[in-house]
């Protein structure tokens, strides 16, 4: 099964962008590969390269292949590892009997 790669990085507005391309060869002619994973604790990660300035690869849902720009992925890492915000609780009106 042919695996789809995902690119996720921050544009120069600060949105968080994600390009998504058919094959692996089509990255290797943008970025420069400094390895392959070989210790991915999902085994259908395993043969992926590794690319410099890019962490990944992590799986992204069914079929698709994550790297992210090393600015993103501290920024999604911090908003996921937050915890997350306490819920308020509404009060009843207190209801008062006649006298």
């Amino acid at each position: 099964m042919e695996k789809t790669i995902r690119i996720v990085t921050r544009g120069a507005n600060g949105e968080i962008r994600s390009k998504d391309y058919p094959h692996v060869d089509s990255l290797l002619r943008m970025h420069s590969q400094i390895g392959i994973d070989d210790c991915s604790t999902d085994l259908s990660l395993r043969g992926f390269p590794v690319f410099r300035g890019l962490i990944g690869p992590m799986p992204d849902g069914k079929g698709i292949v994550r790297y992210e720009s090393p600015e993103v992925f501290e920024t999604l890492t911090k908003e996921w590892g937050a915890p997350p915000p306490k819920r308020s609780r509404r009060r009843k009106p207190v209801e008062t009997t006649p006298s």
